[in-house]
C-alpha cells in the first residue's frame, strides 16, 4: 500500500492511498484523481517525508482564550512538521463538519436564491436559512438592499452527500 500526499493547483492538500506507484500514476494519467474540495483533476504529488525529525519546527501564533485568531497578541507555540500536519488535518475536518451542519440546516433553493432571499427579507416567504447560486452582481445588489449574503465555496465532494 502506498500513501501519497497530493495537492491541486489551489493548494488543497489531501492523501491518496494506492496499491502501488504504478496504480497512482495510471489513475493520474486517466484523470481519475480529483481534489475532494474543488474537484480539480490537475493533481500533483507532494514531497512526502514520513520520518520528519522532531527538531524542525514551525512557529505559529496561537490566540489566548476568548481571543480571535486575528487578534492574537503574543502566545507563540513551536510545532514540529508532524504537529503542523496534524493541526492542518484537524482544521480541515472541523471545516467539513461545519459545512455539513450548515448544509443540513439550510434549504437549497438553487438558482432562485436571489428571488427567494428577497421574498424572505420582505416577509413574503417564511423566514429560514437558504442556500443556492447567484451571480456576484446579484449578491452585491442583495447586500445593497440590506440582505446579508455569504459567499461559500462550491464543494463537489459534499454535494451528493448533503442534499
Amino acid at each position: 500500500m502506498k500513501v501519497y500526499n497530493l495537492a491541486c493547483p489551489l493548494d488543497h492538500r489531501f492523501e491518496g492511498w494506492f496499491a502501488s506507484e504504478e496504480d497512482c500514476l495510471a489513475q493520474q494519467d486517466k484523470g481519475m484523481l480529483a481534489c475532494p474540495v474543488c474537484d480539480n483533476t490537475e493533481i500533483t504529488r507532494m514531497p512526502s517525508a514520513p520520518h520528519i525529525a522532531k527538531s524542525s519546527s514551525l512557529t505559529v501564533a496561537v490566540p489566548k482564550e476568548n481571543e480571535s485568531l486575528g487578534s492574537a497578541t503574543g502566545d507563540v507555540v513551536a510545532l514540529t512538521g508532524n504537529d503542523h500536519s496534524h493541526l492542518e488535518a484537524q482544521v480541515q475536518a472541523a471545516f467539513l463538519k461545519g459545512m455539513r451542519e450548515l448544509m443540513g440546516r439550510s434549504e437549497d433553493v438553487g438558482s432562485s436564491f436571489a428571488d427567494e432571499a428577497r421574498k424572505i427579507h420582505y416577509k413574503e416567504a417564511p423566514e429560514r436559512s437558504i442556500r443556492g447560486q447567484t451571480t456576484l452582481d446579484e449578491a452585491d445588489a442583495l447586500r445593497d438592499e440590506g440582505i446579508d449574503v455569504l459567499a461559500m465555496p462550491m464543494m463537489p465532494s459534499l454535494k451528493n452527500t448533503l442534499q
